[in-house]
């Protein structure tokens, strides 16, 4: 619920002339992606974001590129994960708002769960120096 009420504080504070002026930018690449996150929110709709559980559009309204974020609590966020894992997606470029906060957040309520399964393991545990390349995950 936490983290629904912030994917919704965040889409309150997209002014409707930023959110149109964004979309119609985006309308003009010829980006097959771009094309593709344009229609999952009907070029600047604030409805009906939410387009998988758990999976929310919203964030695509104001900028370009990967415009999606997983929104849940640690365990819903992990379940979703291991579901692009089952499809064979091995990498991840993740973010959150605010970047610190998320990277904390995530560090220590997702990273774990997906330890447990066998998906995520510590850089620590690879490097012989014994030196930490994400000091938070720990």
């Amino acid at each position: 619920a936490q983290a629904w009420a912030e994917a919704e504080r965040l889409l309150k504070g997209f002014d409707p002339e930023t959110v149109k002026s964004v979309q119609a930018g985006l309308a003009r690449s010829e980006s097959e992606g771009q094309r593709r996150m344009l229609a999952l929110h009907g070029g600047g709709s604030r409805d009906g974001l939410e387009i998988h559980p758990n999976l929310w559009a919203g964030i695509g309204l104001v900028r370009g590129g990967a415009g999606t974020a997983l929104v849940g609590s640690h365990e819903e966020v992990a379940e979703r994960i291991k579901e692009y894992a089952a499809l064979g997606i091995e990498e991840f470029v993740f973010s959150g708002y605010p970047h610190l906060e998320e990277a904390y957040w995530f560090g220590e309520g997702v990273l774990p769960r997906l330890a447990a399964d066998g998906l995520w393991r510590h850089p620590h545990d690879a490097l012989a120096d014994g030196s930490v390349l994400v000091p938070f995950a720990r």
